[in-house]
């Protein structure tokens, strides 16, 4: 580990401990040359499994493109973003959990909009609004009268 301020890579460990999460590692560290201190932390490198998209193609597994879906269906609605990103983060330990080198894009739609019902009835027939592709208000009528029955059992 190179020190940032002098380029040495001449340093001791004064402190580990656990972050928050549980799954990084930091530690303070003191640089034997120059005396002065940084931080690094240590994490489980993710191996993510591939996307398969609708029409066949493949493509790396990209919180981003979840996150900004997510934020667009719950916006101005009154939910955090921790809940999001509490919600993200199960929704990659469930991937990661499968052991799969390949998964469909419908499954994970379908994790979120699973999840989204939990949170929020509204930012769900947003998100499937724009995940199931409604082409006019029959849809979205059809998908509240689905929503409804399953509030009512």
């Amino acid at each position: 580990m190179n020190c940032p301020f002098c380029k040495s890579n001449s340093n001791k460990v004064i402190d580990s401990r656990t972050a928050k999460d549980g799954d990084t590692v930091r530690r303070r560290r003191e640089c034997l040359d120059c005396c002065r201190r940084f931080t690094t932390y240590e994490y489980i490198e993710k191996t993510f499994p591939m996307i398969i998209k609708k029409d066949g193609r493949r493509e790396l597994f990209n919180r981003e493109k979840i996150l900004s879906g997510i934020t667009k269906a719950c916006e101005k609605r009154n939910i955090s973003i921790n809940i999001i990103e509490k919600f993200i983060n199960e929704i990659e330990k469930e991937l990661i959990g499968t052991h799969e080198k390949e998964i469909s894009s419908k499954l994970i739609g379908e994790k979120v909009m699973a999840k989204l019902h939990e949170i929020d009835d509204v930012a769900y027939v947003r998100f499937a609004s724009v995940y199931r592709e409604f082409k006019d208000i029959s849809d979205f009528v059809d998908e509240l009268k689905n929503l409804l029955a399953k509030d009512k059992k």
